[in-house]
């Protein structure tokens, strides 16, 4: 466990659990963590392992109640000194009450995780279903494709495990089923190249329309809303997928709102209404976003004609991509259901915090 919690295993442990890690250096100073498991802590962090009787979980929410920046020791490189926060005073409950304190929040925090894990499960299924499906080209066969085979027994059975026909394609230079074709990325979307707004027109005060500059804000799937501008010059549209140009090269989230894009983004969307199919293909070609990060430039980037004409192996029939848009896409609105609970969840948890931490507010004992 280290500034950023868990990054990593450790054949030993030197603190018992449960236990609370704390940030105590660098971009992660002030960050508290919980561990439930025994651990190594490292030598960036601070760690408690003994609550003298207080409940565990009472005194996480404590820590990360308190606002730990005004007690940086550090200068240039900001640091946590253990002796400049033990002077702290603070209002502590008695244990019953720390105990319902705890209870409501980490009630919150579990529900939080549980969508994440769900999130993540989803996210699997959806990668696996077209690797399947558009990689190894094991899609169902059709009716129409199991007669044209001479057996249409075969029907529903994956394609090249049960022998569908393949042909080397010199564009792709792999094999591909007989029948597909190849198909550049801007003959199956549209792309918005992202152009930034003149500096002086960004805010956090939330005026004018939400701003993305880039891939700084991009969270798991969806960007977090920070940066707003008075005079947007290129827009993306609610869902679009917003996929990062410029270092690193290839990062993909979900434009939450409409949204203004800057120059380290650009927007796209399925000209056939297959989001989810376009959003995985886009993940496919993580291999050559990669080689654009790694090319020995300063900063890796993409142009606008190098992103159109990415190429990909496509079917002649349009329905296997509809049938996986049609699975997915109950994925996907899963995963949005559950981010925006998420986050409905987060605020009211940081709403509830200082509150329960300072007495405003009190948990009954039903």
């Amino acid at each position: 466990m280290g500034a950023a919690g868990q990054n990593g295993f450790h054949d030993t442990a030197i603190a018992k659990a449960p236990g609370i890690v704390i940030g105590r250096s660098g971009g992660s100073f002030g960050q508290v963590h919980f561990s439930e498991a025994e651990f190594w802590p490292h030598n960036t962090a601070l760690y408690v392992t003994n609550f003298n009787g207080n409940d565990p979980y009472f005194a996480y929410y404590l820590l990360k109640w308190l606002n730990f920046d005004s007690y940086n020791s550090g200068s240039a490189q900001p640091s946590l000194n253990r002796n400049f926060i033990y002077p702290i005073k603070i209002r502590v409950p008695k244990p019953k009450n720390q105990q319902r304190i705890s209870a409501v929040l980490s009630a919150l925090d579990s529900k939080i995780a549980l969508n994440q894990r769900i999130n993540a499960e989803l996210e699997a299924m959806a990668k696996l279903l077209y690797d399947y499906w558009f990689v190894q080209f094991d899609f169902p066969i059709s009716a129409a494709q199991a007669a044209a085979m001479g057996k249409p027994k075969l029907e529903g059975k994956p394609y090249r495990t049960s022998g569908g026909p393949m042909v080397f394609n010199p564009d792709l230079k792999r094999e591909i089923p007989v029948g597909w074709g190849v198909k550049e990325l801007s003959e199956i979307a549209n792309i918005t190249m992202g152009q930034s707004p003149p500096g002086h027109t960004y805010n956090e005060e939330q005026n004018g329309v939400l701003f993305f500059q880039g891939s700084t804000d991009f969270g798991w799937r969806f960007p977090s809303p920070r940066q707003y501008t008075t005079a947007p010059t290129r827009m993306a549209s609610k869902v679009d997928i917003l996929l990062s140009v410029r270092a690193p090269v290839g990062t993909l989230n979900i434009a939450p709102e409409n949204c203004a894009i800057g120059r380290g983004l650009s927007a796209l969307s399925s000209k056939a209404g297959s989001s989810s199919f376009l959003f995985q293909v886009l993940r496919n070609f993580q291999q050559v976003f990669a080689r654009r990060n790694g090319d020995g430039t300063t900063f890796g980037s993409i142009n606008r004609d190098d992103l159109r004409s990415l190429q990909l192996a496509y079917p002649s029939d349009v329905g296997i991509v509809h049938s996986f848009d049609q699975i997915v896409s109950k994925f996907d609105a899963m995963i949005f259901t559950n981010h925006q609970q998420n986050q409905e969840l987060t605020s009211l948890r940081d709403w509830l915090l200082p509150m329960l931490m300072n007495g405003q507010v009190t948990v009954s004992e039903s």
